[in-house]
């Protein structure tokens, strides 16, 4: 009978109507009077897979390999085209577009159709693609391939559809950009050139069309000549040859000369009367040496020529051109020339592109230039050019996201409303000054607050040591309070201490954030193996930063080798192996020296997060794997590979720090055996395997069973070597199994009478604790002690999923230990290998690092005989039942280890302010409850009615504020059982476990697994969290296959699965969080970060909360010319395109040169297009839409010429009048 009920207990079913109910019957054990059973629980679940759908939302952070540049002076918006296919749109604060090519090609050219909606991307495949901006998700209409040609350049004269393309063969075509295919009008390349020159002019690297006469196009190739082309007489008009390469061009508004940048760092200028000749070459940064020669430049990569209203000298703007000799250790610069006074703008990194913002989009007017956009590899900045000293001015926009490389993310949705606000306060004493006082020139597109708003909030760990909060409330991000953690040490020097590596690389770079909002503590977990924790206050503060190290290590001498004890192999003094206890004497070795020293003086530290404790693991440090805080509780824990530690911070004391073998007690529910020494001392290991029972007694020590190595599971040592010889990984496919040969599975269950299959039930539970030592909360008072033999888990011993990859080599496999190991920035060490703590390098050098998945050092195999430790891979504090069958709650820590294992370890806090800092917090003995497939990755607990339950937090209250002696210190827990278990006179709980593999949920305090379920097989689970969706809550898991799913909960039915993101990279799985309302984040690239969500309401909304990025503007009249000008012929001849280059006149163009694509439809259409009448409805609507502003430009052009007429008509009638009675000879 009782194993009828185990087999029950395992199993999960959930109800076809939502109604949450276990099929089994009580658990084993009987409960409490109180206490509900399965049978009690009954939970009507809302959520159906209806609920969610999953898709981007938005992308913040600065265009990740930026390639080119474009701004619309109209719409007054700025597109930036990226090396990965992508284009970012930006207008006012909240106006912030993401779109993406389906090719991936980089985008080398981008032209806005000014104040038209539109945009023309040219990419490296020789693509050209037209996008729609008219609607919040911009789509593309149009794409046109280029089959036998290369794009090199391209132009589009403003108010026209044809745009002028060009070549690497030299040749140029013209497209129309309403239908998208190629006119039959060419210039060909030798029809430019001088029949008798012999060589090809090379690419064209500029088009443009004269200023004075649109039917004159100037055309530039890369060799230095320079054609005028007329389109009307499809001829040459003058052809300019120059011995240096041409980068750029730029035209005097006049149009009578223009200027053009060479590669030697030469700045020529041509008028148009004598082509012979430039009228003017300067070297802006080169000099004439003492011999007579002129000094080496660099070239000048692309100049501006403007005209200004306010000066009679133009601006000259150029980027590049710095000698050879001075360049060598100089930064990019950027040149503003204006009169005689030049000057150089240095820049962080080098100059993609840069675009001089102007008040007219008509080139033959006074450009009027007022501010610089310059486009940098890694930064993007806006120069004013109004003021003399050329500031730059504040970006809105979150572009330095990337300052430091992102080393970790934390995002919290629906915080408390007066969090952001005080943040924002103390964050704008941080802001720096100096910026222009002139409001954001990019200033296009309308954004509104959406309804469906509330705050939230994204933390982001770097690599420097610093961490930032983020206001992402209504799909924005602002940046909010810096925080430096580097701040909390002393500045190390070089060459100092035993972690000299460690400094060089980034010491201080986070690797995990604990933050409570309510009660506004904020911890953080170092690299160098160190906790900070930080307390917010509104007021400064001069407090010195309380200390603790803590000795979180336990070296390979802990196993018993039998070199050392040759006559009594055995037995050993279990005192010698016992740890040194945290702050005891004679424990500061010079290998227990933190690489870190935490300034011991006294430190003024401003309003804001203000450290209070540090903790430094020592000896050497190991990288922590898990971490929480408790304000109600005044705890913190965190682990490793090696254990855990709880710190009472209150009191500034050590609570607890044992390994993770002594968590277990007496009750091990593995197995576990000493590690099989070498081949030479088989005969030592196996006198002390016969005899273990008889040199550890139950009164001495307890014993710790171990799964066997190889060389214990066989008689043959021969097999077993060749056994080991043998790759996992030579056979490659997707989500592969490695498991021990099926000839060893019976052996490795039963190894001298011990069960040791993690499956199976176990035969014995291990032996009683050794009488004497103190039970309950005072041994862990005590520091841990160390087991006789250290134990072997092998990563064969259990089924590893293998993830997809090209790569797989013979000499590894990249496990799933592997994985996680590169996923927490945590070594596990083999018990051969020295303990040293190895640094992630976050810099760029990483790169192609961080694009694979890190191997394992030998197969799975051959690695059964290495030590692995089992890490403590998550903590949770919470109101729970220590011990089965309790009737009443109490403070507890979850631990969820590597192994799959879930212990509880009950908690005793005074319960009065008063004794909470004078008595101890006493820590009884943990138990085992659940055990699980794959490491466990998250805690979360439920009340009978299937509500969340909040962890217990402390108000905030501020800790340099006034003192008043009336106030007192509140504390404020959150409700353990809500109103549907008091109602039914039930108590208890739900705990929701969640592993790499499954997921289970357990009613407390019986300790029964409701329900069960396989999340994944072919893969494992990344990252898991307990969200709210749709006022309910569920499971939401993202794989290391790419894919996105939710469970419900408690039943744990699979609501939706969705294949959304291959795991390309580490850095996706160290930065994926998920969060309530339906929203999850990643840094999708080292730039940026990527926002999604999984409701189908907050997708249904995404619409109303996006930024408008076209809006209805009138195009600003040209300028009058006057009549002088107008009579005497300074206007242009009216030049028609569409009469030259039309399919009636210039014919059509080759089907094999290009092939027209037509885009997918974009949103508002697609949904058009599904809807039948109602997309006929919308088709018929955009129609009469063009048609009214057709018409509305009619009567416009009416109204002018009738005014043109009535002036006319007027200076007709004084001249009349003026010689009416004039006689011939009086005229």
């Amino acid at each position: 009978m009782k194993k009828f009920r185990k087999v029950l207990d395992g199993l999960s079913s959930s109800s076809p109507g939502g109604v949450a109910s276990p099929s089994c019957g009580s658990a084993a054990g009987t409960p409490t009077a109180h206490a509900p059973t399965p049978l009690d629980i009954h939970v009507q679940e809302t959520l159906v897979s209806e609920n969610f759908h999953l898709c981007k939302t938005v992308r913040h952070g600065f265009p990740y390999q930026p390639t080119c540049l474009a701004f619309d002076p109209v719409q007054k918006i700025l597109a930036i085209g990226s090396r990965t296919g992508g284009i970012r749109i930006l207008g006012r604060p909240g106006v912030d577009c993401y779109s993406q090519h389906e090719s991936g090609a980089a985008v080398l050219q981008l032209q806005f159709l000014i104040n038209e909606g539109a945009l023309v991307t040219a990419c490296a495949d020789d693509t050209l693609h037209l996008w729609n901006l008219r609607q919040r998700r911009p789509a593309i209409l149009h794409s046109l391939k280029f089959n036998r040609e290369r794009i090199t350049f391209c132009h589009l004269p403003f108010q026209s559809k044809w745009l002028y393309v060009g070549t690497e063969r030299g040749n140029t075509h013209i497209v129309n950009i309403e239908s998208f295919v190629l006119s039959g009008y060419v210039i060909m390349w030798n029809k430019a050139i001088e029949l008798a020159t012999k060589t090809h002019p090379g690419p064209v690297v500029h088009l443009s069309d004269s200023p004075k006469d649109e039917g004159k196009l100037l055309i530039g190739f890369e060799s230095g000549t320079v054609v005028q082309w007329d389109l009307r007489a499809k001829k040459v008009d003058f052809r300019i040859y120059y011995d240096e390469a041409i980068h750029s061009v730029s035209w005097h508004h006049e149009g009578k000369q223009f200027m053009c940048s060479h590669s030697d760092g030469s700045l020529t200028v041509w008028n148009l009367r004598n082509t012979s000749r430039p009228i003017q070459v300067t070297y802006p940064h080169g000099k004439i040496l003492k011999d007579g020669r002129k000094e080496s430049c660099k070239p000048i990569l692309k100049v501006e020529y403007k005209t200004s209203r306010n000066s009679s000298e133009p601006f000259i703007i150029f980027s590049g051109g710095l000698s050879y000799d001075k360049a060598g250790g100089r930064r990019p610069t950027l040149t503003i020339m204006h009169g005689k006074a030049i000057t150089v703008l240095e820049m962080d990194h080098p100059i993609v592109e840069f675009l001089v913002l102007c008040d007219t989009p008509y080139s033959n007017e006074v450009q009027d230039p007022y501010a610089v956009v310059v486009l940098l590899e890694k930064d993007f900045i806006v120069v004013d050019l109004t003021q003399s000293n050329f500031p730059i001015f504040e970006n809105p926009y979150p572009m330095d996201i990337h300052e430091s490389p992102v080393t970790c993310t934390a995002y919290f949705a629906q915080c408390p409303p007066d969090i952001i606000p005080i943040l924002y306060s103390i964050g704008a004493k941080q802001k720096k000054t100096g910026y222009s006082h002139k409001e954001w020139p990019v200033s296009g597109g309308t954004w509104t607050l959406g309804s469906q708003t509330y705050p939230e909030i994204i933390v982001t760990g770097h690599a420097d040591g610093t961490v930032k909060f983020w206001d992402a409330s209504a799909i924005t991000l602002q940046m909010l309070y810096k925080l430096k953690t580097s701040k909390v040490f002393e500045k190390p020097k070089a060459g100092e201490g035993r972690t000299t590596e460690v400094l060089d690389e980034d010491p201080y770079a986070v690797q995990m954030v604990s933050w409570c909002p309510h009660s506004r503590l904020f911890c953080v977990v170092g690299i160098s193996a160190h906790v900070i924790l930080y307390r917010f206050s509104k007021h400064d503060a001069n407090t010195q930063i309380a200390s603790l190290e803590v000795r979180l290590q336990f070296d390979s001498d802990d196993a018993v080798s039998p070199s050392e004890n040759e006559n009594n192999p055995c037995f050993s003094d279990p005192s010698s192996h016992s740890p040194l206890q945290p702050g005891s004497p004679g424990s500061a070795t010079p290998d227990s020296v933190p690489g870190l020293r935490v300034k011991s003086r006294a430190l003024r530290m401003p309003p804001g997060y203000q450290a209070e404790l540090v903790v430094q693991l020592v000896c050497p440090p190991q990288q922590i794997t898990s971490l929480d805080i408790n304000s109600a509780y005044g705890l913190l824990a965190f682990g490793n590979c090696n254990g855990v530690a709880v710190v009472d911070y209150l009191q500034k004391t050590i609570l607890m720090c044992v390994s993770t073998l002594d968590l277990y007690g007496a009750a091990d529910p593995y197995q576990r055996l000493t590690r099989s020494p070498r081949r030479n001392r088989q005969s030592t290991s196996d006198f002390c395997m016969r005899g273990l029972s008889h040199f550890y007694s139950d009164s001495k020590k307890r014993i710790r069973t171990s799964y066997q190595s190889l060389t214990e599971l066989s008689d043959n040592q021969v097999s077993i070597d060749m056994e080991r010889t043998k790759s996992p990984t030579s056979v490659k496919g997707p989500g592969r199994k490695l498991s021990l040969p099926t000839d060893l599975k019976p052996d490795l269950d039963h190894v001298n009478g011990h069960c040791t299959s993690p499956t199976s039930q176990p035969c014995s539970m291990g032996k009683p604790r050794i009488p004497g030592v103190p039970e309950g909360p005072r041994l862990t008072r005590r520091g841990p002690g160390r087991p006789p033999f250290r134990k072997a888990q092998s990563a064969a011993c259990m089924e590893i999923s293998l993830p997809v990859s090209s790569h797989t080599e013979v000499g590894g496999c990249a496990s799933r230990r592997a994985m996680l190991q590169q996923l927490h920035g945590v070594s596990m060490y083999s018990h051969d290998e020295h303990h040293t703590t190895t640094p992630y390098n976050w810099s760029e050098r990483a790169e192609s690092r961080e694009n694979s998945f890190s191997r394992s050092r030998s197969s799975s195999v051959s690695s059964i005989d290495r030590d692995t430790k089992e890490a403590v891979t998550t903590l949770q504090f919470g109101e729970s039942y220590g011990r089965k069958g309790e009737p009443l709650p109490s403070a507890c820590l979850w631990v969820g280890t590597s192994l799959g294992v879930v212990l509880l370890l009950p908690i005793s806090i005074p319960a009065e302010d008063e004794d909470r800092m004078e008595e101890p917090v006493t820590i009884g003995p943990s138990s085992t409850v659940l055990m699980l497939k794959g490491s466990v990755l998250r805690f979360a607990f439920l009340d009978c009615g299937g509500a969340l339950i909040q962890s217990p937090y402390e108000v905030w209250r501020d800790p340099n504020g006034p003192e008043d002696p009336d106030r007192t210190r509140r504390r404020k827990l959150v409700n353990f059982s809500p109103w549907p278990s008091h109602e039914a006179g039930v108590d208890g709980h739900m705990a929701v476990v969640c592993s790499e593999k499954q997921a289970k949920v357990m009613l407390m305090p019986s300790q029964t697994v409701l329900f069960a379920h396989n999340v994944t097989e072919s893969s494992f689970i990344l990252r898991a969290d307990v969200v709210s969706v749709c006022s309910s809550v569920c499971l939401a898991c993202f794989c290391a296959n790419g894919h996105v799913m939710t469970l419900s909960l408690p039943s744990l039915r699979p609501l939706m699965d969705i294949n959304y993101l291959p795991l390309t990279d580490m850095r996706i799985a160290r930065t994926f969080v998920f969060t309530n309302g339906g929203q999850a984040l990643y840094l999708s690239s080292p730039t940026e970060i990527q926002r999604i969500t999984y409701s189908q309401e907050m997708a249904d909304n995404l619409q109303d909360m996006l930024g408008e990025l076209f809006t209805p503007i009138e195009t600003p009249e040209a300028q009058n010319k006057g009549f002088l000008k107008g009579f005497f012929g300074g206007n242009a001849q009216p030049f028609d395109r569409e009469e030259l280059f039309g399919e009636a006149a210039a014919g059509k163009a080759s089907r094999s040169l290009a092939q027209h694509i037509p885009g997918p439809m974009g949103l508002e259409n697609m949904k058009a297009a599904a809807g039948g009448v109602v997309g006929d409805l919308a088709r018929a609507r955009i129609a009469l839409d063009q048609r009214g502003e057709r018409l509305g430009e009619l009567e416009e052009r009416t109204a002018l010429m009738m005014n043109s007429a009535e002036i006319f008509s007027t200076h007709a009638h004084q001249v009349m009048l003026k010689h009416k009675d004039k006689k011939w000879y009086q005229l």
